[in-house]
């Protein structure tokens, strides 16, 4: 069976043939080379299991040979779009089957159409692939882990904030979160997360990493951000203390055991010990041996996260009624710390796409250098053929910070690049969700690893932010702007959001010449409009339009 569409959830068969008929049915996400359904790419095989596991993912059912019977399973979920049923004496027909979709009752609260049927179709998998992961916690895929891993939830928890009314989702989630931190401040990579993983588990010394730990702080962050709720901050406010105060001692009192001599002073802020992910899954790496890839120093993403999440901590702290001082003197000093040991002669040392986004959206570098490391990334897209070449953390903010740098011209193009590592290259294969893995199906049509991970459909949010130009200047759209920034060939543009005041609209058109816009303001609430000619204006509740003349650019290819 083809459901046409990847799904979570689970198949309802209505013919189960005669008493005694003993089915089999399996689900994927793929086909093989002979057109059947392949689990292979779902099989965990990782250093520190003693063999490769099943995949599971299979149901067995004996027929009953009762009237009107149904099989559907109610204790479990798959992700898949394809299923093979085995052992039934019959043909099946579509009126046979149903695929059922299984997820959290969220409440839609944004929408993105376009001129672009491609663009169109990826916003429409990072929908599904949030929507199927959105199972009681944020899973990261449906099928091989279903596990609520921290980092994938911090860097989506803005794009599903749009989309879907996830406070409540994400207030639970977090009370898991807070649950699982261990008493010395370290956060979890899973919440909730199972006993083997815990402290006396095998993987304990994999916990606590830069990037992932940080969602205790970004996730109220944002959902404070979409709604206006200071509960939130304050409920979490000892969990965040907590693992900033783990964080500031181990870069004052550890050393990476690469670094020898006398310790200079901005070291105390230099976050380079413990174990991180890094840049999880950049276009082409792997992390090799797992000894030297846990050993490995990883300062440049720690102390970088340790700056941003200290700085989300003074401006939470002033919210709260609590001394930001403490934080703010943190946030200043792990900066110092990444400039003193990660730019030299005015560039990077670390010289990849994802060290310059983190650099440019967390606000490391000197403002006179902004510039030039902008131009830098600018190059290394160029030599990556136009190619996106980040990993799970930075890719959120590739296209926001090439756009905000003057190069929306480059954002557009590694937004469509066709081939891989890049979005398009998902949508050309015909995936209805978004991969986990850059090359989630290889050229010769093999699937690799999770083919429904929404971490890396967070690019919508470009989409939402930036093309149809809806974005928020105070905490639950009390105030916004909306300033679409036309580009990559598209010739219309609209954008929907439920916020709290009530809907909030952008829409364009594009032809002969002359840009379109229209813009509905909610209630309580005011907007600032700017066109791509850089007029503004201010609008208050109401429906507003407006034009002016605009230059339809070359889609870039």
């Amino acid at each position: 069976m083809d459901l046409g569409q990847n799904i979570n959830g689970w198949l309802r068969l209505t013919d189960l043939g005669p008493a005694g008929t003993e089915l089999t049915i399996t689900h994927g996400e793929w086909l093989d080379g002979d057109g059947d359904v392949t689990v292979a790419n779902l099989e965990p095989d990782l250093p520190f299991l003693p063999h490769r596991l099943p995949a599971g993912q299979v149901d067995a059912v004996v027929s009953a040979g009762v009237p009107g019977e149904v099989f559907e399973p109610r204790r479990t979920t798959h992700g898949f779009r394809y299923a093979r049923v085995e052992g039934h004496p019959g043909p099946l027909t579509v009126d046979d089957v149903r695929g059922v979709v299984v997820h959290t009752d969220l409440r839609r609260t944004g929408w993105f159409t376009c001129s672009d049927p491609r663009l169109q179709a990826l916003h429409d998998a990072a929908v599904w692939s949030f929507r199927d992961n959105a199972c009681d916690i944020p899973t990261d895929c449906p099928h091989r882990e279903r596990h609520g891993w921290t980092g994938d939830w911090q860097l989506f928890v803005p794009t599903a904030a749009f989309l879907y009314d996830v406070a409540g989702f994400s207030t639970k989630w977090l009370r898991d979160v807070a649950a699982d931190q261990w008493p010395d401040g370290t956060v979890a990579n899973v919440s909730p997360s199972p006993r083997h993983e815990g402290r006396e588990g095998p993987i304990a010394l994999l916990k606590g990493s830069a990037g992932w730990g940080d969602a205790c702080v970004i996730v109220p962050w944002e959902i404070h951000r979409a709604h206006g709720d200071t509960d939130v901050l304050a409920e979490n406010w000892p969990t965040m203390v907590r693992w900033l105060e783990r964080a500031e001692t181990m870069a004052r009192e550890q050393r990476h055991p690469t670094r020898t001599g006398e310790p200079a002073p901005h070291e105390r802020y230099l976050w380079d010990t413990g174990f991180h992910w890094g840049e999880w899954l950049e276009p082409g790496e792997g992390p090799g041996p797992m000894d030297a890839f846990v050993a490995a120093d990883k300062g440049d993403v720690a102390t970088a996260f340790l700056a941003h999440s200290a700085g989300l901590m003074a401006r939470i702290a002033g919210i709260i009624g609590e001394d930001p001082t403490r934080w703010t003197a943190l946030a200043d000093g792990a900066r110092d710390s990444w400039q003193r040991e990660y730019v030299r002669g005015g560039r990077l040392v670390v010289d990849t796409q994802a060290t310059h986004v983190r650099a440019l959206a967390f606000d490391l570098v000197p403002a006179d250098l902004r510039a030039a490391v902008a131009d830098r990334l600018v190059e290394l897209v160029r030599e990556a053929g136009g190619h996106l070449g980040t990993g799970f953390l930075a890719t959120p903010d590739l296209l926001p910070v090439l756009a905000d740098a003057g190069h929306l011209g480059t954002a557009y193009e590694v937004l469509l690049a066709d081939g891989e590592p890049g979005w398009m290259a998902m949508v050309d294969a015909g995936s209805t969700t978004v991969w986990e893995r850059w090359d989630g199906v290889r050229p010769d049509g093999t699937p690799h690893e999770s083919l429904n991970h929404y971490s890396k459909g967070a690019v919508v949010s470009f989409l939402h932010r930036y093309t149809a130009g809806i974005s928020l200047l105070e905490p639950a759209y009390r105030r916004f702007r909306v300033a679409p920034r036309p580009g990559g060939g598209l010739t219309s543009a609209s954008a929907a959001h439920e916020c709290p005041y009530g809907r909030v609209e952008s829409a364009w058109s594009l032809a002969d010449g002359r840009f379109e816009l229209t813009v509905v303001v909610p209630a309580g609430t005011s907007a600032e409009v700017v066109l791509p000619d850089g007029t503004t204006a201010t609008a208050g509740p109401g429906t507003h339009t407006y034009a002016c003349t605009h230059a339809l650019e070359d889609v870039p290819r």
